[in-house]
């Protein structure tokens, strides 16, 4: 498998016009959340968020709320990575945000996967068992090389 290669980053003024077209105000606060968003290459939890941001520049309930407005405009994508943490990645120009994780168990390490399901498989599995609409959540479990070899020596 090869690592995910994103499409291109948006910039913080195409994110702030996003904002724009869909109606929602563009605040010191959501400009400090995308751009730490953007300037992370794995998806982060609001804590993380927070920390990028600094405390005294946005509190944890004002991350919260803003990255779910952020996901329900497609903005950001929510994954969870096994462990109960929701964590949110920025969703890239020309890119659906629909890609899966491999996580070492041990170090939390995250590698982005290209490779993914065809569509066909998802639309024999929707007609064997009567669904319509199926899409697929997928991440990959395993220990790195680094905490692999760690534990060799």
């Amino acid at each position: 498998m090869k690592k995910h290669s994103h499409s291109v980053r948006p910039q913080l003024p195409e994110l702030t016009d996003c904002l724009r077209r869909k109606s929602r105000r563009i605040t010191g606060q959501r400009q400090a959340i995308l751009h730490a968003l953007r300037n992370h290459p794995h998806p982060m939890s609001s804590k993380e968020v927070q920390g990028r941001v600094g405390r005294g520049g946005c509190d944890l309930a004002t991350i919260y709320r803003s990255l779910h407005m952020l996901e329900s405009i497609g903005m950001v994508k929510r994954f969870d990575l096994g462990d109960g943490v929701a964590r949110y990645e920025l969703v890239g120009t020309d890119d659906d945000g629909h890609h899966h994780h491999l996580i070492c168990r041990r170090c939390a390490e995250v590698v982005e996967i290209d490779d993914c399901f065809p569509q066909a498989l998802e639309e024999q599995i929707a007609r064997h068992n009567g669904y319509t609409g199926v899409t697929h959540r997928l991440e990959f479990f395993g220990v790195c090389p680094r905490c692999r070899w760690n534990r060799l020596t």
